[in-house]
C-alpha cells in the first residue's frame, strides 16, 4: 500500500515539477491559436479548458490503461516503476510536445508533422502508418466493450450485436462536428470514469479485505510463462506510461485549444491523470489477481473482460462493479470513435479532401468503418501483438519529432530525443525477441533464448544509440550550414 501511495504522489509531483520544466522548455504565449484563426465549426471548434482536458483524457484512456496494465501486472509490482517514469519522463513529455507543435501548425497530424520535422519522405510513410494503426485501435475499442456488455446482459444480446451498436456509433461520432457529441459527454463520462477509478483504488487501500504487496517486498518477476521484463513491459503496458496512439490524438484537441497557456493541463495533465488510472488497475491486478485465479485460466485471461468483472465485482461489489465496468466500457468506447475520426482527419490532409461539406466526411467514415468490420474478423490477440508494437514505434517517431521542432527554434531538444532513444532501444530489441515478429525465426532455427535474447538487447541498444548519433551530426551539420550563411 505504502508503495502504491508513493507512486501516485511521484506522479501527481511530475506533473508540477517536470511539467512545468518541460513547458518552460517549450515557452507557451499568447499567439492565435487554430481553434481561433481557423474555426470551421467542424474539426476547428474553441472549447473550454476543462471540456478540452475531459475530451483529451477519454480520447486517450482506452483499453490500454486497463486492459495493458493487467497484463502488466502479471509482472509484480515492479510494473509500477515503467508507469511513473514512463508517464512523466516519456508519455505526459510526448502528448505534451505533440500537441503543442500541432497548434503551432495549425492543427496538423502527427504524419504532416514527420514530414516537417524529420524528412519528407517519412510523411507518407507515417501516413498509412497511423491509419493503419487508428483502424487497430478502433477495431480493439469495438471487440473489447462488445465483449464485457455481452458478458453484463441477457444472453440474447450477445457481442455480435453489441459490435455491430458500437460501429454504428462510431461512424456517426466520426464525422459530425466534434463538440456535438463528444464536446457535450465526454466531460460526464470523464468524471464518471475518475469516480470509478477512485472508487476501485480506495476500496483496495481501506479495505482489510485487500492485502497490496509492496515494491521491495516482491522485487521480482513474477510473470507465470517467465516472459522477460524488458523489453516486454515496456510494450505491454504503453497507455498510462507511453504510447503513439496518443500522438493521433493530440492534434484533434490542439484544433479546440483557446491559448497555448492551456497546453501543460490538457496534454501533460491528461497523460499523468492516465498514469493514476493505470496505476490503479495494475494495483488491482496484482493484489486481486492471486485471489481469483483458480476462477480463470492462470496467467492468460487477466487483461480480458472476464478478469476485468471479476476485480470490479470483488472490490466494489455488485452495484459498485457494474458502475466500475460501465468506466471500462466507457473508457475504450470513448478512445474508439475518436481513433476513427482521427483517422479521417488524417485521409483528409493527405488526399486534401474539404471536411466542411458533410458528404466528404460521410464518405471517409463509411471506407473506415468497412475497414474496421473486416479487421474485427481477424483474431483479436493477434491485433492486439501488432497494435502494441506498432503503437510504440509511433511513440518513438514522435518523440523524435519533438527533439526536431526543438532543435528548429533552439531549444533543449534532450527532453525529447532522450526518450525517444530509450523507446527505439524497447521497439527495435522487441521486434527482434517477440513472437509475432523475429522471435518465431531464432525458434525454427532452434537457437535457445539464452542466446537470441542477449544478441537482441545489443542489437536494439546499437539500433537506439545509432539514431541518437545520427541525429546529433544532423544537428551540427545543420548548425554549421548556417554559420556558414550568416558569415
Amino acid at each position: 500500500m505504502i508503495s502504491f501511495l508513493l507512486c501516485i504522489a511521484f506522479l501527481i509531483g511530475g506533473y508540477f515539477l517536470y511539467g512545468r520544466f518541460v513547458e518552460n522548455v517549450f515557452h507557451p504565449d499568447d499567439r492565435e491559436t487554430p481553434a481561433i484563426s481557423l474555426n470551421d465549426g467542424v474539426d476547428y471548434v474553441p472549447m473550454p479548458t476543462w471540456k478540452v482536458y475531459f475530451i483529451q483524457l477519454l480520447n486517450i484512456a482506452g483499453t490500454g490503461p486497463i486492459f495493458g496494465a493487467l497484463f502488466g501486472s502479471l509482472f509484480g509490482p515492479v510494473a509500477y516503476f515503467w508507469i511513473i517514469f514512463g508517464n512523466i519522463f516519456a508519455g505526459a513529455v510526448h502528448d505534451f510536445m505533440v500537441g503543442m507543435v500541432s497548434m503551432r501548425n495549425k492543427g496538423v497530424n502527427v504524419s504532416e508533422l514527420a514530414g516537417t520535422y524529420l524528412h519528407k519522405s517519412i510523411c507518407q510513410i507515417m501516413r498509412v502508418f497511423s491509419v493503419l494503426l487508428l483502424i487497430m485501435c478502433g477495431v480493439v475499442c469495438i471487440v473489447g466493450p462488445a465483449e464485457l456488455l455481452g458478458i453484463l446482459t441477457p444472453e440474447f444480446f450477445k457481442q455480435t450485436f453489441w459490435m455491430w451498436i458500437i460501429i454504428a456509433y462510431y461512424f456517426i461520432a466520426t464525422f459530425i462536428p466534434v463538440d456535438k457529441i463528444i464536446g457535450k459527454i465526454y466531460p460526464i463520462f470523464g468524471i464518471c470514469l475518475l469516480a470509478m477509478v477512485f472508487g476501485i483504488g480506495g476500496t483496495m487501500l481501506f479495505s482489510s479485505q485487500f492485502k497490496m504487496p509492496e515494491i521491495w517486498s516482491s522485487f521480482t518477476n513474477s510473470h507465470p510463462n517467465n516472459i522477460p521484463i524488458w523489453p516486454f513491459l515496456c510494450i505491454t503496458i504503453a497507455c498510462g506510461a507511453i504510447s503513439g496512439f496518443h500522438a493521433t490524438q493530440s492534434p484533434m484537441m490542439a484544433r479546440c485549444l483557446k491559448s497555448e497557456r492551456q497546453g501543460r493541463r490538457v496534454f501533460y495533465g491528461a497523460m499523468v491523470t492516465e498514469g493514476i488510472i493505470a496505476l490503479v488497475w495494475c494495483a488491482a491486478g496484482v493484489t486481486v489477481y492471486p485471489m481469483i485465479q483458480n476462477s480463470i485460466q492462470a496467467g492468460v485471461e487477466i487483461g480480458t473482460s472476464t478478469v476485468v468483472y471479476a476485480i470490479c465485482t470483488s472490490t466494489m461489489g455488485k452495484i459498485g462493479g457494474v458502475l466500475a465496468i460501465l468506466g471500462v466500457i466507457i473508457c475504450p468506447i470513448t478512445s474508439g470513435d475518436t481513433a476513427f475520426r482521427s483517422a479521417r482527419l488524417v485521409i483528409a490532409e493527405w488526399f486534401k479532401i474539404d471536411q466542411k461539406p458533410l458528404k466528404n466526411r460521410i464518405i471517409i467514415s463509411i471506407i473506415l468503418l468497412s475497414a474496421a468490420f473486416g479487421v474485427c474478423q481477424l483474431n483479436y490477440g493477434v491485433v492486439w501483438r501488432y497494435f502494441s508494437w506498432a503503437n510504440q514505434t509511433l511513440a518513438m517517431i514522435a518523440l523524435w519529432i519533438g527533439a526536431g521542432y526543438l532543435v528548429s527554434v533552439k531549444k533543449n531538444y534532450l527532453i525529447c530525443a532522450i526518450p525517444g532513444t530509450f523507446m527505439a532501444s524497447v521497439t527495435s530489441t522487441y521486434f527482434m525477441v517477440a513472437p509475432e515478429c523475429l522471435g518465431a525465426a531464432w525458434k525454427a532455427m532452434n537457437v535457445p533464448m539464452n542466446i537470441y535474447y542477449p544478441i537482441s538487447i545489443s542489437v536494439g541498444v546499437l539500433f537506439a544509440a545509432s539514431l541518437f548519433v545520427l541525429f546529433y551530426f544532423a544537428i551540427k551539420k545543420k548548425g554549421d550550414k548556417e554559420v556558414v550563411l550568416n558569415s
